[in-house]
């Protein structure tokens, strides 16, 4: 199975019946996926956590890529926010709950000394993404593309 491109989810019809179609969605977690596929994972991520901070107004530190716990709880409210946005669920007690457990995740946010800021913080988590054995899409691999 190929996941689907940073940024979005798609519906796949596995039977070719287009009533029976299913939305996949990213892992909740990296570890499993090939190399190119960890780093969109992250990429997508990346965005993710960029938008919940603007959004909830998260206090998420730098370095958040390189603590465990932080990228599950992460991957995980963001999971839970974009089936709320897409309309997936419509559950209204569920969005609550979603809302309430902002504090909880906040508290798993608070490892860190400098606040995250994506501009400054970029470089160092594709750093830490070639450390750990991510590839970059070729589109975006500084040794593969044309010179100027």
């Amino acid at each position: 199975m190929s996941w689907p491109e940073a940024g979005e989810d798609r519906w796949e019809d596995p039977d070719g019946d287009p009533d029976e179609a299913v939305l996949v969605h990213w892992p909740l977690q990296w570890h499993g996926l090939y190399p190119r596929e960890r780093w969109i994972w992250f990429d997508q991520l990346w965005c993710e956590v960029c938008a919940l901070r603007d959004r909830y107004r998260l206090a998420i530190r730098s370095g958040w890529w390189a603590n465990e716990i932080q990228v599950e709880a992460l991957a995980a409210m963001s999971a839970w926010v974009s089936r709320y946005d897409s309309g997936e669920w419509d559950d209204p007690p569920g969005k609550l709950a979603l809302l309430h457990d902002l504090e909880h995740l906040s508290a798993l946010l608070r490892d860190g000394v400098d606040p995250f800021d994506p501009r400054r913080d970029r470089a160092a988590f594709e750093r830490h993404l070639t450390e750990i054995g991510c590839r970059p899409p070729p589109a975006t691999d500084s040794r593969t593309r044309d010179p100027p």
